[in-house]
């Protein structure tokens, strides 16, 4: 006896698809999907926003230029003028011969130089310490200096003096620049960068090859903080070409900064307004000059930072 047997329909095996794993055009092409890379249009009250900020911080030294340019009589009268006048290099002139602008500019020239680039190079070491090595009463250690910054710096002004006077460092140059070689900010502000922006791998891959903590810091982490590096450098320089209440304590005007020299012009009965305000637009000049020269390797520093992290 014979039975027809029916054909057997099989289904065919569902196939799942593998996953690959994601490259670069892969995750290019999801960051596009998400809408990143798209310019985006600002609108009209950002454009207003923009053009008010730029005027009220370019406006004060716009206005001390004006006043610079004029005599005294025409900046005391009511209104004020707002067009420049012809006495600019007059009175810039007698600025820089009155309160010997030119040896106090290089004086704070180096009193700002190296106290920035020691501030840079210490806050830094100490930020890699704090961030990435393990040691004992480092949190305690970090609370210390960061509790130093609640301190007023007028609190210790009179012991400074004394311990400078018995140092010999009295009306002279490194009186103003060793008691701020390096600042609680700056070892808090690379502290937290360093935290973020070097991965710890990085570090235990110099560990593995055999390097040590100062190998480490010359070869990894200093390629890494050099946007931070740049940002405090350009932020301590600025405030120690401006410091005038230590340098005005410890300094004379025969050995003057920026800052004291500018008192020399308002030391008479009668205050020239357009002369002292010459001299304040001779002392901000070379902070601007540094801007426009070294502005742009900052920022794009800053994004290079940014875009690492």
């Amino acid at each position: 006896m014979t039975t027809n047997s029916l054909p057997v329909r099989t289904e065919p095996p569902v196939r799942t698809p593998v996953e690959k794993p994601a490259g670069r055009r892969g995750d290019r092409r999801r960051l596009l999907r998400q809408g990143a890379g798209r310019q985006h249009h600002a609108g009209p009250l950002a454009y207003v926003l923009l053009v008010v900020m730029a005027v009220l911080s370019i406006f004060p030294l716009y206005w001390t230029m004006v006043a610079a340019s004029t005599d005294n009589t025409r900046v005391s009268q009511t209104p004020p003028p707002f067009l420049p006048g012809p006495n600019l290099f007059s009175n810039l002139a007698r600025a820089w011969d009155e309160a010997a602008m030119g040896k106090a500019m290089i004086n704070s020239l180096i009193v700002a130089g190296v106290i920035a680039l020691s501030t840079v190079m210490f806050a830094t070491l100490a930020g890699f310490a704090f961030a990435k090595l393990r040691f004992k009463g480092r949190n305690i250690l970090l609370m210390l200096v960061i509790g130093t910054m609640m301190v007023p710096p007028q609190l210790g002004v009179v012991p400074l003096f004394m311990m400078m006077s018995e140092l010999g460092w009295s009306q002279q140059l490194p009186a103003v620049i060793f008691p701020t070689l390096v600042s609680a900010v700056g070892v808090f502000f690379m502290r937290q960068y360093l935290s973020e922006a070097l991965p710890d791998e990085l570090v235990e891959a110099g560990r593995v090859d055999g390097a040590h903590s100062l190998r480490i810091f010359w070869s990894i982490v200093l390629p890494v903080a050099r946007p931070a590096m740049a940002v405090l450098f350009m932020i301590t320089f600025v405030h120690a070409w401006n410091d005038f209440f230590w340098p005005f304590v410890v300094l004379d005007m025969t050995n003057p900064t920026v800052p004291v020299a500018l008192t020399q012009l308002s030391a008479g009965y009668v205050r020239d307004q357009s002369l002292i305000m010459a001299g304040a637009l001779l002392g901000t000049l070379p902070l601007l000059a540094m801007f426009v020269v070294f502005g742009r390797q900052i920022v794009s520093g800053i994004m290079a930072g940014a875009v690492k992290g």
